[in-house]
């Protein structure tokens, strides 16, 4: 086991990932910007280490100074968390190099899943089921309208290196494709500084589902279930939940085991999610996500399995623990991520929380790093905390939820609470009638939020 972790992150998850490895009995290290000083991770940190000023390319993603934080510290393993370099090969690569664990999975495996062209050509041999669309990227509007005129309008133009919704534009017809080919190209040079583009048949009412999967690169692999996260804004995921209200336990095991087998396959190892578009009880895969996932606490809920446990374990070089007998999938749970943006516009809204009282009681967790004083930087995401709760089935979830956005308090800032508030007492909400475009159409509705 190791005996000293850095954790190259901020917020939420490096608190998180501070407790597992505690739990462990392993001694942590956190590097922050100097906007971080005072956060909650920097104060409960058995070591901690300023590695720049607040823009993140001074800092969290500055490689070079956290390298040197692992040198005068002494710590053999990294942590990366999400976000910054958590899908960084060339990262995990330099720490292999100065004999650091890089606490996720082999650099090949992030950068094979990190091009969506490559990710989806791998699937396919993998057989996990794929949306139809062109084998590679598109090299000429011709090719982009033979392959659209062959699997039928409407289609999407995706960036090779995308990612949250940039690259990605809708056509409906010949007339779109040519303009979303041209657009998409430009915002896939300006967000990823790789103007690779490839097409995909576009569902019109999809459910977005995700596979949680562990690995050990020993040969073992095994899923933890479903989340379905089809409640998006711009692409952004909103609220989580698990199980999927849209599927059954057959459909749950028939699509688990195969992206388990394809994982035993592929030599995976650590901690991963496989994303799918679902409609009319089929699965599209559309991308892997080689790290944890912002919203991991809502498998870890309805499992009672500690995965960023798991994931140190795993890197640490112990062989998977868990068979797939022993999984169970127990109850309900949902998870929402409140943020500092104005409830109606969205807007961001850092400042200093005046007031912080979080809720409790049975089935109820608070994911966060902030506590009352605490300034919000204005120089990240917006991420206040998440709201996960458990219940014995999604009812008693629903409600649990709806007591505990009610004892929920943040005063100082502009928080997206008003907005789960509305969403937990809506029928189509409650009732899990929802897509990826419905949170969207609610919103157009303006509806009065629950303050």
């Amino acid at each position: 086991m190791f005996d000293k972790i850095l954790i190259a992150n901020r917020g939420e998850i490096a608190l998180r990932v501070l407790r597992a490895a505690k739990e462990l009995g392993i001694s942590t290290v956190a590097v922050y910007s100097t906007a971080d000083k005072d956060a909650m991770h920097v104060k409960l940190a058995d070591e901690s280490v300023c590695i720049g000023p607040p823009p993140a390319r001074d800092s969290y993603l500055n490689i070079p100074a956290i390298v040197a934080a692992c040198e005068i510290t002494g710590a053999d393993a990294v942590h990366p968390g999400y976000g910054f370099l958590s899908e960084n090969a060339r990262f995990a690569e330099i720490l292999d190099e100065h004999e650091i664990a890089f606490i996720g999975p082999k650099a090949e495996h992030i950068r094979l899943m990190g091009d969506k062209i490559e990710a989806k050509r791998t699937a396919e041999s993998l057989g996990i089921p794929c949306v139809p669309g062109s084998k590679g990227a598109i090299t000429d509007e011709q090719e982009a309208l033979k392959i659209a005129d062959e699997i039928g309008y409407p289609v999407i133009v995706k960036a090779a290196a995308g990612g949250g919704g940039r690259g990605m534009k809708v056509a409906r017809g010949k007339d779109d494709l040519v303009d979303a080919i041209a657009t998409a190209k430009i915002e896939a040079k300006a967000a990823f500084g790789d103007d690779a583009i490839y097409l995909e048949k576009y569902l019109e009412k999809p459910r977005h589902i995700e596979l949680q999967i562990l690995g050990d690169g020993q040969g073992a692999a095994i899923h933890l279930g479903e989340r379905d996260c089809s409640l998006q804004r711009r692409h952004q995921k909103v609220w989580e939940e698990g199980p999927s209200p849209a599927l059954n336990a057959e459909q749950r095991e028939q699509i688990g085991e195969t992206v388990a087998s394809a994982m035993r396959e592929l030599g995976y190892s650590g901690a991963g999610t496989i994303e799918f578009l679902y409609e009319n009880g089929k699965f599209y895969f559309i991308e892997m996500n080689t790290r944890v996932q912002v919203e991991h606490p809502v498998t870890e809920m309805i499992t009672g399995i500690d995965i960023v446990n798991e994931q140190i374990k795993i890197a640490a070089g112990s062989p998977l623990s868990i068979k797939q007998e022993d999984v169970r999938i127990l109850g309900a749970a949902i998870e929402c991520r409140v943020n500092a943006e104005n409830p109606r516009t969205f807007m961001p809204s850092p400042g200093k929380i005046s007031y912080f009282h979080p809720p409790g009681g049975l089935g109820v967790r608070v994911d966060s790093s902030v506590y009352q004083g605490y300034v919000i930087p204005p120089y990240y995401d917006s991420l206040v905390g998440k709201l996960i709760v458990h219940g014995r089935t999604r009812t008693e979830a629903m409600m649990r939820l709806r007591r505990a956005l009610d004892e929920f308090i943040i005063d100082g800032i502009d928080t997206t609470l008003p907005l789960f508030r509305t969403l937990v007492r809506n029928n189509e909400v409650q009732n899990g009638q929802y897509d990826i475009h419905w949170l969207e159409g609610f919103l157009k509705t303006e509806p009065e939020m629950e303050e």
